[in-house]
């Protein structure tokens, strides 16, 4: 990009550009790396790069601030002052933005501001790849097929305002995911990891773990509709309060419109929704899921504001020790609802449950009851009481006196989490997990496997 190619160059050149009462600058250098399997063995792998520049610029009004955001990848040199000056366009042409706040000062400069982004590329699987080989050696002398694929994404975003400030942010993002089929493809079950470099993934590990499973649904158990006690592993808890933290902004509360309002005005903060004592946070300093410590958003929206970015994010429980304690806000729809300013964050933990594992859990349940793998096409049903419902997939074991007997048909459910969480009668050890459901849009989190006395299977689905 001749004169401007380094991304803190494009920055500082678009804020000079700028003849809008105020702006703010993003660029995000994107790089990725893949691998991609089938029937044992890879099939494709590669490598890409990538610029996305999106400028939003702010203009005072006699009714107030307006705000217009223009977003473009593969920006050159020449296309900066177009962008530019469409992002003013937008906002002269737009009404007051309702979440108008002062654009963010006074957060220190980030020290590697002008550093060149980081970048991901193949040697992210420089360990991960033998250990794959491993996994395909083990799988076909089992007699079973791995299909799957691993992504490993790096984004550095540069982020400058007219107000001074200049930030910069690494996000190494990785995820696993892993099919395990039997040779007649009657049998499927899944397996996912979330990682930060892929040295902590272990694939013959998930490998045994998957043909485990495979032996479980060799026997094939026909169930009704119905409510079975079950036990939800890491990766479904996770779609599952993912939702429910999407869900929570303070100002549809406030104004009686989701499951967080409470009846007769206001909103359940201070509510008790779970007798165990646990504890829902974000953190953007949480090891192993660290994410941006500032506000980055490139738009406005009911959890997020244009305006906020470059806000400093701080530790934030969601629900303590039962008890719920925040809701998500912005600087205004904090001040219309008198919440704090809690914005969201980009990992999610449950902790406050004991130290069983999963397979201590599913050892320690007497009687009869059910052992999902993960669940998808989860979708909202009542936002009053954030019901959701969805289907299970690549697998559903039926426990019987504390040992998996064998596998049952695909269910759909109809739940709430809040309401889960209220009847969650046990909580086991919190562990990295990845989201099956959420994956594409949210990957750090960690989780315990949850048991429910009652959950609502409401039909019997065809789906694998």
């Amino acid at each position: 990009m001749s004169r401007v190619s380094k991304p803190h160059e494009i920055v500082e050149r678009a804020l000079e550009l700028s003849t809008a009462d105020g702006c703010v600058v993003i660029a995000d250098e994107e790089s990725s790396a893949n691998l991609r399997w089938a029937g044992n063995a890879l099939t494709t792998n590669g490598v890409t790069r990538g610029r996305t520049l999106t400028v939003i610029a702010t203009v005072d009004g006699a009714r107030g601030t307006a705000s217009g955001v223009v977003s473009r990848s593969a920006v050159t040199a020449d296309d900066l002052e177009p962008l530019v000056r469409a992002a003013e366009a937008a906002a002269r042409g737009a009404g007051p933005a309702e979440d108008a706040q002062p654009l963010v000062t006074g957060v220190p400069t980030s020290p590697d501001f002008t550093d060149a982004p980081a970048e991901t590329d193949s040697d992210v699987f420089a360990e991960f790849a033998p250990a794959l080989g491993d996994a395909f050696a083990r799988a076909r002398s089992g007699g079973r097929e791995l299909y799957g694929f691993a992504h490993h994404e790096l984004t550095s975003t540069y982020l400058g305002t007219s107000t001074g400030l200049r930030l910069r942010h690494d996000q190494p993002t990785g995820k696993l995911e892993l099919n395990a089929k039997s040779p007649d493809r009657t049998r499927s079950c899944w397996a996912g990891r979330a990682t930060r470099d892929f040295k902590d993934v272990d694939p013959v590990g998930l490998d045994a773990e998957l043909a485990r499973r495979l032996r479980w649904a060799q026997r094939r158990i026909e169930l009704p509709a119905g409510r079975y006690e079950t036990l939800l592993p890491p990766t479904a808890v996770a779609d599952l309060l993912i939702y429910q933290l999407w869900s929570s902004a303070a100002r549809d509360a406030a104004e009686g419109r989701t499951v967080f309002s409470k009846p007769g005005g206001g909103t359940r903060v201070g509510e008790r929704l779970s007798e165990l004592p646990l504890t829902l946070r974000s953190d953007p300093y949480a090891p192993g899921l660290e994410s941006a410590p500032f506000v980055i958003a490139h738009s406005s929206g009911d959890s997020a504001s244009v305006f906020d970015n470059g806000l400093p994010l701080t530790p934030t429980d969601w629900l303590r020790e039962g008890r719920l304690e925040h809701l998500t806000t912005t600087r205004h729809s904090a001040g219309l609802t008198g919440q704090p300013v809690t914005p969201t964050i980009d990992n999610l933990v449950l902790e406050g449950g004991g130290e069983r594992s999963l397979e201590e859990m599913v050892a320690a349940t007497t009687g009869r009851g059910l052992l999902l793998t993960c669940m998808w096409y989860i979708r909202e049903v009542d936002p009053a009481t954030l019901l959701l419902t969805g289907l299970t997939r690549d697998g559903v074991y039926l426990v019987e006196d504390g040992e998996v007997v064998g596998e049952v048909n695909n269910f759909r459910f109809n739940e709430s989490p809040v309401d889960l969480l209220s009847r969650a009668s046990e909580a086991g050890r919190t562990e990295r997990t990845l989201p099956r459901e959420w994956g594409d849009w949210f990957t750090r989190a960690a989780m315990p496997a949850l048991r429910v006395p009652d959950f609502n299977m409401s039909s019997v689905s065809p789906g694998v």
